[in-house]
């Protein structure tokens, strides 16, 4: 760690087999994180109030490393930040409290050093214009310029429940200017065969829609010049 703490037991660190599987990035690139609630019938979306506090709103997509942590405390974070992996996003339940920032722009700077792209934090963060600088990708449910304390207890790897929603370690986050969605780790093959298929459901109903609109259009302009003729 980064930082001095005189004690760290309080904190526990338990990853699954299943962390260490790469997480389907390239394949899920672009998805929509309203397709992604689609497949699983709108189960597995984080609550509207975790949304996007940093400047980029494309999508984006990593493998969930998770974080329980006392409110207004960020010590399991960093106990965190010693065993993530590149592509890992943090998922931290922070007990929903908005009193005092979990994540800064320090944390920020770890956070890029080890490859991290993001966090979903259900709790509060600070640094967020200087978080966007970094090119990180930060969802949580407000700002204070208040900083954490950093005594736990907490736990890193272990399920924890974010926005309403059960995550484990491994799971797949897919985040865009909507908000989150998950999916399960041992439901990427079944989301990666049903999202194409509500890709193009979506599609006919939009062309249609175009079409009608046109036809519409068309019965209602009236004859025109040449018509007249």
């Amino acid at each position: 760690m980064y930082i001095s703490v005189p004690d760290t037991s309080s904190v526990t660190v338990d990853l699954p087999e299943h962390a260490a599987s790469p997480a389907p990035a390239d394949r899920l690139r672009g998805v929509p994180a309203a397709h992604v609630g689609d497949v699983f019938q709108r189960m597995l979306v984080l609550d509207g109030e975790i949304r996007s506090l940093t400047s980029s709103t494309d999508t984006v997509v990593g493998r969930a490393l998770t974080v329980h942590t006392r409110a207004g405390d960020n010590l399991a974070i960093h106990m965190a930040l010693d065993v993530a992996r590149p592509g890992d996003i943090l998922v931290i339940n922070g007990q929903g409290d908005i009193s005092r920032a979990v994540i800064g722009d320090l944390i920020g700077e770890i956070m890029l050093a080890t490859g991290v792209i993001g966090a979903v934090v259900d709790g509060a963060v600070r640094d967020a214009a200087a978080l966007g600088e970094q090119g990180l990708h930060i969802y949580a449910r407000a700002t204070t310029p208040a900083g954490p304390f950093k005594h736990g207890p907490g736990a890193v790897g272990r399920p924890v429940a974010v926005g309403g929603v059960s995550i484990a370690t491994g799971d797949i986050i897919v985040a865009d200017a909507d908000g989150v969605a998950v999916i399960p780790a041992d439901q990427v093959d079944h989301a990666l065969e049903r999202l194409p298929q509500i890709h193009a459901a979506e599609e006919r109903i939009r062309e249609a829609v175009r079409l009608d609109a046109t036809a519409t259009l068309a019965s209602t302009a009236g004859p025109t010049p040449l018509d007249r003729q």
